[in-house]
């Protein structure tokens, strides 16, 4: 069983491509909707709902966790794992990896939360593989509350003006390849590309995902189904889930107080 979670419901993302990879995946999945978002909170506030986070799973009996949420990879990652005895697979290695792979010009693009953005952490790993790409960071701290919301066409006036004002230095800068550092940020592909054209996203919750079919093959697929847990009401998040994973999770989700952990 695999144990994934995230700030709010931007790492369904991932639990959409392990079931896409592992049909017969056991899956219980923890979105914290109580405080997202994460990446606009200090450091340490990160590393205590983290920690709650897993210790949360870990009650849960699942064998692997994924961190499905880029501002917790890339700020609390070593944390988690001095903490915790099961292994746990964040999303910044393999994606900065991925676009790595991508890239034709040498020059990445990342956005994430300020917090993400503020750890520095993709720029450190792809400039341990090669030292000569062009990274530029910008931090899209609207983009979360806008993916929560559901407001994420590209016909929508407030989405598409916010996608052109964070994305204008990347546009400029001539990336080729864009990283998404948050996993709720897939969900704002369409408007994202629109303003991009022919720029390659490199999706951080399905990186993550095939990383953890390939590390960890029994704990993912052990046929258990998808259990699905939240910090807050129910109702917005099973609302608003099909938009991550294409189809209803209504009456297969609970509410649980993550304070406890």
């Amino acid at each position: 069983m695999t144990g994934v979670f995230d700030s709010g419901r931007g790492g369904l993302t991932a639990v959409k491509e392990l079931l896409k990879i592992a049909p017969d995946a056991g899956i219980v999945y923890f979105g914290d909707t109580g405080r997202v978002p994460y990446g606009t909170r200090s450091r340490e506030t990160i590393i205590s709902y983290a920690l709650q986070d897993v210790r949360f799973l870990e009650s849960r009996k699942v064998d692997a966790i994924l961190i499905a949420c880029g501002t917790v990879s890339s700020t609390a990652f070593d944390e988690l794992c001095a903490a915790s005895q099961l292994p746990i697979t964040g999303v910044v290695d393999v994606t900065a990896d991925a676009a790595l792979a991508a890239t034709r010009n040498g020059r990445v693009g990342i956005i994430g939360t300020p917090a993400t953005v503020k750890s520095d952490a993709y720029t450190t790993r792809i400039h341990s593989q090669d030292p000569a790409i062009e990274t530029l960071c910008v931090a899209c701290p609207l983009f979360v509350p806008l993916v929560e919301e559901g407001m994420t066409s590209p016909d929508c006036e407030i989405t598409r003006l916010a996608v052109e004002r964070y994305l204008a230095p990347l546009k400029e800068a001539g990336i080729d390849t864009l990283i998404l550092g948050c996993t709720h940020y897939p969900v704002l592909a369409d408007a994202i590309s629109a303003y991009l054209p022919g720029v390659t996203l490199i999706n951080s919750g399905a990186e993550a995902a095939r990383a953890m079919v390939e590390r960890f093959p029994a704990e993912v697929r052990d046929g258990g189904g998808v259990s699905y847990f939240v910090s807050d009401a129910v109702g917005n998040f099973e609302r608003s889930a099909s938009i991550f994973l294409g189809h209803s999770v209504t009456g297969k989700v609970e509410q649980i107080d993550i304070e406890k952990y």
